[in-house]
């Protein structure tokens, strides 16, 4: 695979015309363009081809796992890899509470119960609480066919205490990775912790293919059940058999043509997100009551996260702003910003769903705005935004 650097985004010609800031706009270059070109004049348009098989094995192999499987949605591969774990009615899924809505949706398409889990100062899946509740339920005699961790906003859950404790207890993990490709935690591939593992390559993702995802596994017969059932459950036959109920799932040969591009140009696009966060960590240093998410708590530094979003949270007893307030100030500047993932146990869709709860995600939601965090956004960009916040928590 030819790899694609990316160019340094620096200061922007003073004479271009200034435009909405978004929070994470999708790019497509000269090789996107060719890569889809490409595959359109193959022949191979949809649904399959080369372009899926490469890019399947590609993303294996970036996430250091043996079986890939290319798929219409991140929600998608969730889905796909609930089934392929065991969820299924009359068993349960631990979720953080702490995650988009796709996390627990996806457990309640299997027909399993899901119960959240709070989180801890990093927005991440609180492994402690998880192993209590964990023992909780199976002391009332429910089986609880995975847990989920979820890496949040590109930084990977404490898999140092959660794999060994699933593991002692015969659970498997099933590591929600979506926002998280190319992230690390202690040198490991996020991805690469569970008996399997989902990548969303939605449009505001560090890499898209306008939408999509991917299940990984290290267990082969996993990934080619859900293979089977991601194209109708059509079963081997010269005609159109089926005995089980399957799904139109699969991603098309020119979107995994885009997603190839993009993966070529991944390094780049990583990169440019890690310097937007450390503009943010050093722009806000000495703005009293702002702290980077992720930044410095519970031992852990920030330098493995793929810092797809950076956010912030807001001391609300120092800086007099909220969230709210803040997300408004930078819309009149023709910023886009936006609150943190509204817990799923405050969620009224899952209000009847049990919980393991102590607040955190709640005070998370509560102070936290994420931030515009582009791989294509240019310094100045990042300035109008840092001039935007100091300038509204100072007049507070």
């Amino acid at each position: 695979m030819k790899v694609h650097r990316f160019a340094h985004r620096g200061q922007r010609p003073s004479d271009r015309l200034v435009t909405r800031i978004h929070l994470s706009k999708a790019e497509a270059t000269e090789v996107e363009e060719q890569y889809v070109l490409d595959a359109l004049r193959s022949g191979w348009i949809a649904p399959l081809g080369p372009q899926v098989d490469a890019f399947e094995a590609e993303v294996a192999n970036l996430a250091g796992v043996g079986h890939a499987l290319a798929l219409a949605s991140g929600t998608a591969a969730l889905h796909l890899g609930l089934l392929g774990l065991g969820a299924r009615p009359g068993t349960a899924v631990i979720v953080p509470s702490m995650t988009f809505a796709a996390s627990a949706m996806s457990v309640v398409y299997t027909g399993a119960e899901p119960v959240f889990v709070d989180a801890r100062r990093d927005g991440n899946v609180d492994p402690e609480l998880l192993f209590t509740a964990i023992d909780t339920l199976q002391l009332e005699g429910i089986h609880i066919a995975a847990v989920m961790s979820v890496d949040l906003f590109g930084r990977c859950a404490d898999y140092d205490e959660i794999v060994p404790g699933l593991q002692q207890r015969g659970i498997p993990l099933f590591e929600d990775s979506a926002e998280a490709l190319g992230a690390k935690y202690h040198g490991r591939p996020a991805g690469s912790f569970g008996e399997a593992a989902v990548f969303s390559f939605n449009g505001n993702k560090i890499l898209t293919t306008a939408g999509g995802g991917m299940l990984l596994s290290d267990r082969e017969a996993l990934i080619e059940h859900a293979r089977y059932l991601s194209t109708q459950a059509r079963q081997p036959a010269a005609h159109y058999e089926h005995i089980d109920v399957g799904y139109n799932y699969r991603l098309s040969n020119v979107l995994a043509a885009l997603g190839r591009a993009q993966l070529s140009r991944f390094d780049g696009m990583l990169a440019r997100r890690r310097e937007i966060r450390e503009m943010y960590v050093e722009g806000l240093a000495d703005v009293p009551g702002v702290h980077v998410l992720g930044r410095d708590v519970d031992g852990r530094d920030d330098h493995e996260d793929n810092c797809w979003l950076t956010c912030i949270e807001l001391a609300p007893d120092v800086t007099g702003v909220t969230p709210t307030q803040l997300i408004a100030a930078l819309a009149g500047e023709d910023i886009e910003s936006r609150r943190l993932w509204k817990p799923m146990h405050l969620q009224p869709v899952f209000a009847a769903h049990r919980g393991f709860i102590t607040g955190e995600s709640e005070r998370l939601f509560d102070r936290g705005v994420t931030l515009p965090s582009g791989s294509a956004l240019h310094d100045d960009e990042i300035g109008r935004v840092l001039s935007a916040l100091r300038a509204t928590l100072a007049a507070a």
